[in-house]
């Protein structure tokens, strides 16, 4: 659904009807706190990033990662037993984030909403001023709900911790190479030539996609080269080899798609622009089980960074396996050697084939969420239930690995990868979120 600004004015209309309702004389929320706050920044946060010049599916990733950081730093100091990022993830040194004062009282959720508003500011600082707008509204009315009867010392160092914390996230962030990215999707970059390697693909022929994208800081060293897969198969127009038998299988699949194949491609080619972009699903996804489940601020506050963590690295690692093989798109292959008319259901996009993108991202989320809430967990999609362009009805699976093979395989029914790079793909997500899980946390 596209939210307005008056969805927005009127859902904070609501809230402070709630607010004025409500009468808490408490210091510190009881136990367990309400996640309802990272919900709601999650939410806005889709319709803010697929109306935000510049946000590509790094980009977002990237977005996100840190916002999820910020978010789990700024609630350490209230979970008992937490362990800080410091030290555990890359470039984020033991005293990076500012200490909490030693036994004083917060009020958590004041914190989580002050770390996102600040967070947001940051990281869409180039978004339209309606958005910039909206974000300060949004940040203000939330605020003032969660206010209501907590002693003031306590809301201006709650606040305070908040804000402190985004800061200093975002001056970490900025030390990874792609501080602005949302201004250089589309650097000075000459691709490499020769046989099966990636050109500029139909319709708009469009220079390659943050080519340098690979040399970013992931979060860990871990999930950049060692979770590398083999490569794909050698380029070959013979018949009998692999390459062409994957080639061909593109094209065949193409001429004989079922609805219910096409249904799928659509649903998940969340293209920049019409959605929040693959991560943005991601997002999506995570937040409707954090409600489905009610968990409550602390859980929520570490699967969000985990989640998107891996998002973020995923999109590190799998940008460095596409401009290192640089591997050309079905489109081109299969016009030289079987229809040269041919183009595929989703419009390709503009950087080399393998891996596959939404392949690597939500095998990293999968693998997050399966390990959170097992591996035969039933839950409905409802990302796209309001769009009017696709069939977005809410898609049911009865495991988050089910779901990243159906998300997987779409990109095989949209015409855009061939088979190796969307199975080597989900595998090199799986390597990488189980090294996120390896990030010591909460208990």
């Amino acid at each position: 659904m596209k939210y307005t600004l008056l969805h927005y004015g009127l859902l904070l209309f609501l809230i402070i009807q709630v607010a004025g309702c409500k009468k808490d004389n408490s210091t510190q929320p009881a136990d367990p706190v309400t996640s309802q706050v990272i919900t709601d920044w999650a939410n806005l946060s889709l319709t803010i990033t697929r109306e935000t010049p510049g946000f590509s599916p790094p980009v977002a990733a990237r977005a996100f990662g840190y916002i999820g950081v910020a978010l789990y730093e700024a609630l350490v100091p209230g979970m008992p037993g937490a362990q800080s990022l410091e030290g555990q993830i890359n470039g984020l040194a033991p005293g990076t984030v500012p200490a909490s004062e030693a036994g004083a009282t917060y009020h958590w959720e004041i914190v989580a909403n002050a770390v996102m508003a600040q967070s947001f500011r940051h990281f869409y600082r180039n978004t339209t001023p309606a958005h910039l707008s909206t974000i300060n509204l949004f940040d203000s009315t939330t605020h003032n709900r969660l206010a209501q009867g907590v002693p003031d010392d306590v809301i201006q160092r709650s606040r305070a911790r908040g804000i402190a914390v985004a800061d200093a996230i975002q001056a970490y962030a900025a030390t990874d190479g792609q501080d602005q990215g949302y201004l250089t999707n589309f650097p000075d970059y000459t691709p490499p030539t020769g046989d099966g390697l990636w050109v500029p693909t139909p319709p708009a022929f469009s220079k390659p996609l943050q080519p340098f994208w690979g040399d970013v800081r992931p979060f860990l060293g871990v999930n950049l080269i060692p979770v590398q897969p083999a490569g794909c198969p050698a380029y070959s127009t013979s018949p009998g080899s692999l390459f062409y038998q994957e080639g061909l299988e593109v094209y065949t699949v193409s001429l004989h798609l079922t609805p219910e194949q096409k249904t799928i491609a659509e649903y998940w080619s969340d293209d920049p622009g019409k959605t929040a972009t693959p991560p943005g699903h991601s997002l999506s996804i995570t937040s409707q089980i954090i409600r489905v489940e009610n968990l409550d601020l602390f859980e929520a506050a570490e699967l969000m960074a985990r989640v998107c963590m891996g998002l973020h690295d995923a999109f590190i690692s799998c940008w460095r396996s596409k401009y290192v093989w640089n591997t050309l798109r079905p489109v081109t292959y299969i016009r030289e050697l079987f229809d040269p008319a041919w183009l595929s259901l989703l419009t390709t996009p503009p950087f080399p084939e393998y891996t596959s993108g939404h392949s690597v991202q939500t095998g990293s989320m999968a693998t997050i969420l399966t390990d959170r809430f097992g591996d035969a967990y039933t839950f409905t999609d409802h990302t796209h239930q309001h769009r009017t362009d696709i069939d977005g009805s809410p898609r049911t699976y009865t495991s988050f690995a089910e779901m990243a093979d159906e998300t997987a395989i779409s990109r095989l029914y949209g015409g855009i990868h061939y088979r190796s790079a969307i199975d080597h793909g989900v595998e090199q997500g799986n390597r990488i979120g189980n090294n996120i899980l390896q990030l010591q946390m909460r208990p």
